[in-house]
């Protein structure tokens, strides 16, 4: 059987795959003559090997429902993970999970990134993008990614993001930017007075999970003039700064995550102008995974 994740810091989702499966949900079909089928699907607390040591990692997986899978079961996983960057920190969540499904599980760990631009792009050519709370991007050949735009976080980069709509959204009501309307509807959701907005962005720990929280209420007031302009120069900013300088306008771009899936025609507009063609849109990765590594197996 094989095991396919994805993980953030705080969500990771997984699914089983037979070697004889194929299928994009729980339901059986005939694949050249037999049954096809996800033996099952989970969600978990997420990790990241920046932020959790190797020990923290076995901790939370052995305490986890996938510990009904740590019996010989799985023969393979293929992860996908937010900081699993080549080298020590890959090899660290490698050592984690054959800590937790046995020595011989065949285990590859690779990047978030790598796992959206294998998900939207499957095979072939293509700009791979994550839009979440941060963003990232990558040209992707067909088979590895070829170039990488650095996302900077959100105090320099992480254009188009969760955490970067959410400090727009921020800076121009504090500023006066917005109408009185906005204004009002913003304090009273909020329910904080800018004093205590100041201290969540400069004084409490990840305050980009914070501006990104607001990302709800901008997605809430599309329909007003000056949200909506906001947020398509937000996306303008994502394209021009972190994809137009690949070079390659002719590749369809992907876009995967949250704020990708919610905003995706404020994105298909930002996109146009700039005479770049949006293609592939998913909420999550996983429907892709599977579909890449059901092929893979010579299963679709």
């Amino acid at each position: 059987m094989i095991l396919i994740a994805d993980s953030g810091s705080t969500k990771a989702d997984w699914t089983t795959l037979n070697v004889q499966c194929s299928m994009l949900n729980a339901q059986c079909s005939m694949v050249n003559g037999q049954w096809s089928m996800v033996n099952g699907q989970w969600s978990t607390e997420g990790f990241n090997p920046y932020l959790q040591t190797t020990d923290d990692i076995v901790h939370k997986l052995k305490n986890s429902s996938l510990q009904q899978l740590a019996d010989g079961q799985v023969s393979e996983i293929w992860l996908y993970g937010a900081g699993c960057t080549p080298g020590e920190k890959s090899q660290n969540v490698a050592q984690a999970l054959n800590e937790v499904f046995g020595k011989d599980c065949l285990v590859h760990v690779n990047s978030d990134m790598l796992g959206a631009a294998r998900a939207l792009c499957q095979r072939e050519p293509g700009i791979a993008c994550i839009l979440g709370t941060g963003s990232n991007s990558c040209l992707y050949d067909g088979s590895k990614i070829s170039a990488n735009t650095p996302p900077l976080g959100f105090i320099l980069g992480d254009e188009g993001s969760g955490a970067h709509l959410g400090k727009l959204l921020v800076s121009n009501v504090l500023k006066g930017q917005f109408s009185a309307e906005i204004k009002e509807a913003f304090f009273n959701e909020l329910g904080l007075t800018q004093a205590e907005i100041v201290d969540r962005v400069y004084r409490q720990p990840m305050p980009n999970r914070w501006l990104a929280s607001l990302s709800p209420f901008v997605h809430r007031h599309l329909d007003k003039e000056s949200i909506r302009a906001m947020t398509k120069e937000a996306f303008t900013a994502f394209f021009i700064r972190n994809v137009m300088n690949y070079g390659q306008k002719e590749l369809p771009i992907g876009l995967v995550g949250s704020v990708a899936y919610h905003y995706q025609e404020v994105i298909k507009e930002a996109a146009a102008d700039l005479g770049l063609t949006v293609g592939t849109v998913m909420k999550s990765p996983m429907e892709g995974l599977i579909r890449y590594h059901s092929q893979e197996y010579g299963n679709n």
